[in-house]
């Protein structure tokens, strides 16, 4: 039987084969860390997961709701074409500077625009813009994710990739009688995809440093 040390040995043994040493993302975290941000992070093989997905649908405008140190919207940002542009949204200004300095020192700050303050206010003003998005990346509170992937909708091209990140919360998802505003969150946009006509949706679980957690995937029809 698997353990999580053998999550995190198989995790060590696909970042040394596949993740060349990235100074920038290794200054991003290590300057997240330094700045007292929470270590919540996608980790390296998720975030060169969401890199290549991106790529794959060919994105020329992603949507991240949740910045945090902009690590991932490094990866992410990486995975446009030379004209293509992220807008992301984070709530605490604090955060929003550090990530501004990463993206800045990755070499991608020029097509990332960073929103400050709370995605339930920022999402309609975006909707009320004319730019839509190839490829979503929901990694914000889970409370709220029922209303950040109904905002996607309305934000998505056809075609679009929705992805949300701690989809699983270490099984908790299954949890009928929990009491946690974060699993009900996630059970409520589980419910809701169920019957949800307007995309092709699937999650799976995932184990490594990150611990067990999980991928949810909708595309837009």
């Amino acid at each position: 039987m698997s353990t999580p040390t053998t999550w995190n040995a198989v995790d060590d043994f696909l970042v040394a084969h596949l993740l060349p040493t990235d100074p920038a993302l290794d200054a991003a975290l290590a300057d997240s860390a330094a700045a007292g941000l929470p270590a919540i992070a996608v980790s390296p093989t998720q975030g060169k997961l969401l890199h290549l997905m991106a790529r794959l649908r060919g994105a020329r405008t992603i949507l991240e709701i949740g910045t945090l140190g902009g690590y991932s919207t490094i990866w992410l940002a990486r995975a446009l074409p030379a004209d293509g542009s992220l807008v992301t949204l984070e709530l605490d200004p604090h955060h929003a500077a550090i990530a501004r300095r990463n993206l800045d020192r990755a070499g991608v700050g020029a097509r990332v625009t960073i929103e400050v303050g709370a995605a339930l206010d920022t999402l309609p003003t975006l909707v009320a813009r004319p730019e839509r998005f190839d490829f979503i990346f929901i990694d914000a509170d889970k409370a709220n994710v029922p209303a950040y992937y109904e905002w996607s909708l309305k934000l998505a091209t056809a075609g679009a990739a929705i992805i949300v990140d701690n989809a699983i919360r270490r099984g908790d998802v299954t949890a009928t009688a929990s009491v946690d505003p974060h699993t009900l969150g996630l059970r409520a946009l589980f419910a809701a995809l169920a019957a949800d006509a307007r995309v092709d949706a699937t999650a799976i679980q995932t184990v490594g440093h990150k611990g067990y957690d999980g991928f949810l995937l909708a595309v837009v029809r």
